[in-house]
């Protein structure tokens, strides 16, 4: 594939079937003499050690279709949307290198709109974020969120009031987001531009060519039934062992990007004893629905995108044409 030729990217909510019609996909290209590789963008599966609850593709799986930006960070390291635009953008090109096919998919909206719309100096608002910390502010009021910021961003925390919720909020999200306090962003703004747009030659702010695929299930419900569904997986392969050992490694806290996906986030809860094993199943399952709902509401805001109904055979059976054909393998 030539260099401007649009790259597509299979996205939607959690649980609509994007990573199985992209291994569908690579399969049929492979029976066709062509090799797919399959560039993640989900952002807790950047993450080792997060297998289970993160649904990860399984060995086997990887081993079949080389795939990138999975198991590239340890849990206790923040890795940001900016990170991901970068490191996308040189996983495009050793693809391209090797004629093979790219295929990007995920659920991670911020890390899309990092790779199709560039990026500014400043981490973009985050819905998914900005959500949750409202939704703490409620439960614990907004002082309370004024001490977390306090906590990782001491120089910010200190010059706005407890009472300025827009602006507390929107320096934890960016905290939150990228792993790195407001206060180091501004020092790090350019002296010599006020377009706000990064300057420089750093290619996270160039946007890329994407054609949007997104799969998204007509009914809600059979949505919300898949997420059960797939929670009591989970439960099944482990997960709470899993987070068992999370929960025992002391550089790790409620603070950082890993362990607020969700399901660790409750499991955590249940660990520290502050729930039930009841109420962090239906919390983690609750959390994963109100995910999808938010990722289908971002996806709503994009107008130029392709929807296929993940319940109809025939329209992911036409999705897999239309990629084959796209890249020229059919």
């Amino acid at each position: 594939m030539t260099p401007d030729q649009a790259v597509i990217a299979i996205v939607g909510p959690t649980a609509s079937g994007k990573s199985a019609i992209a291994m569908q996909i690579a399969r049929t290209a492979k029976s066709l003499g062509k090799t797919v590789e399959i560039i993640s963008m989900d952002s807790a599966l950047v993450y080792r050690g997060m297998d289970i609850g993160t649904a990860k593709p399984s060995k086997a799986e990887m081993q079949e279709v080389r795939h990138h930006g999975i198991d590239i960070a340890e849990p206790e390291d923040p890795y940001s949307a900016a990170k991901f635009a970068h490191d996308a953008k040189q996983w495009l090109r050793e693809i391209r290198e090797r004629n093979n096919i790219p295929l990007i998919v995920g659920g991670t909206m911020l890390y899309w709109r990092a790779l199709a719309h560039g990026l500014s100096n400043m981490p973009p608002a985050s819905p998914e974020i900005r959500a949750d910390i409202e939704s703490r502010a409620a439960k614990l009021g907004w002082p309370a969120i004024h001490d977390e910021l306090r906590q990782v961003d001491p120089e910010t925390a200190a010059r706005l009031e407890k009472n300025d919720t827009q602006r507390v909020q929107r320096a934890l999200e960016i905290y939150l987001q990228s792993g790195k306090p407001m206060s180091e962003w501004l020092q790090e703004q350019p002296k010599d531009s006020g377009r706000g747009d990064g300057g420089g030659s750093d290619d996270r702010n160039t946007p890329i060519n994407l054609r949007l695929i997104s799969i998204e299930p007509s009914d809600r419900s059979v949505l919300h039934d898949r997420i059960a569904k797939r929670f009591d997986i989970m439960m099944a392969e482990g997960f709470l062992d899993e987070m068992k050992a999370l929960h025992q490694n002391p550089r790790l806290h409620l603070d950082l990007p890993s362990m607020r996906a969700v399901g660790y986030r409750q499991a955590w809860d249940y660990l520290d004893g502050n729930i039930t094993v009841q109420e962090f199943q239906d919390q983690a399952i609750a959390a994963t629905r109100q995910l999808a709902k938010r990722q289908l509401t971002w996806l709503r805001g994009i107008q130029k995108k392709e929807v296929v109904d993940s319940l109809g055979s025939s329209q992911m059976k036409q999705c897999e044409q239309d990629v084959l054909a796209h890249y020229q393998i059919i």
